[in-house]
């Protein structure tokens, strides 16, 4: 089965028009619509249960299940995401995801970074295997950190450098899309640095698309900014002007704490 791209080609990173969503009779997101560019970051901010990781959940396909359904369009990569051609596995090859607590696979530091080569691209050479992992852990700034002991348990590193390890186990199939749930929420200031300084690192090369409840994050990380409410999209600009000058009353209010 091969992917099924969105017409006309890939104008945006990832596009939603009127993208509703149910959990059985309960509606998740109500008709949201936008419109990501490539290589930047974008922040999902709101109140716990408005959206957010509903959303990002949508574009790689992680909500489907018998009690789930989706109206609308959403494209993400240049695949039509709720076709039900689209071959997900190479879904979730061109758009990764991070999740809230950073979720090694059981296996050596080597071995985490090749997995998805050798899932995906199981011909690919040693020498280009080992260029391409060397190069993921160059690219989230902890080559140094791990060159020396690339065959320990994955579970030995810190927490932060175990974020960015799932990071870079993305990066040798060159995604063109980076989803983070919350990819800080479990790291102390050092760690919450480390992983901003890499999204900023990777601003350009990959879109990012972060979940976060950190408002101060949002303004320090992204170029634009979402804020959601009960399901739906309220306001999508410039994260300055988002926080500096809302458009519409609800965020203001957010950000001024007066919801959630």
């Amino acid at each position: 089965m091969t992917p099924t791209p969105a017409p006309g080609g890939p104008v945006h990173a990832s596009s939603a028009t009127e993208l509703s969503l149910w959990y059985g009779k309960f509606r998740a997101l109500d008709k949201v619509s936008f419109a990501i560019n490539a290589g930047e970051i974008v922040s999902l901010i709101g109140p716990s249960g408005c959206g957010k990781s509903t959303l990002i959940r949508c574009m790689n396909r992680m909500n489907d299940s018998p009690t789930t359904r989706t109206e609308g369009r959403l494209t993400v990569a240049n695949y039509d995401v709720q076709s039900p051609n689209t071959d997900v596995l190479a879904l979730r090859r061109d758009v990764g995801m991070v999740f809230q607590r950073p979720n090694p696979l059981p296996l050596s530091i080597r071995e985490n970074v090749l997995f998805g080569l050798k899932l995906h691209a199981r011909s690919t050479p040693r020498a280009d295997q080992e260029r391409l992992m060397t190069e993921a852990f160059e690219t989230v700034g902890m080559w140094d950190d791990v060159k020396d002991k690339l065959n320990d348990d994955a579970e030995s590193l810190s927490l932060d450098l175990r974020q960015k390890l799932c990071i870079a186990r993305l990066l040798p199939l060159k995604p063109k899309v980076l989803l983070m749930d919350e990819p800080c929420s479990a790291l102390d200031p050092d760690g919450i640095a480390a992983v901003e300084e890499l999204m900023a690192e990777l601003r350009g090369h990959y879109t990012q698309i972060v979940v976060t409840h950190n408002m101060q994050q949002a303004r320090r990380v992204s170029d634009r900014c979402m804020f959601m409410l009960m399901g739906e999209l309220v306001e999508f600009t410039d994260t300055d002007d988002l926080f500096l000058a809302p458009q519409d009353e609800r965020t203001a209010r957010y950000i001024e704490g007066r919801y959630g």
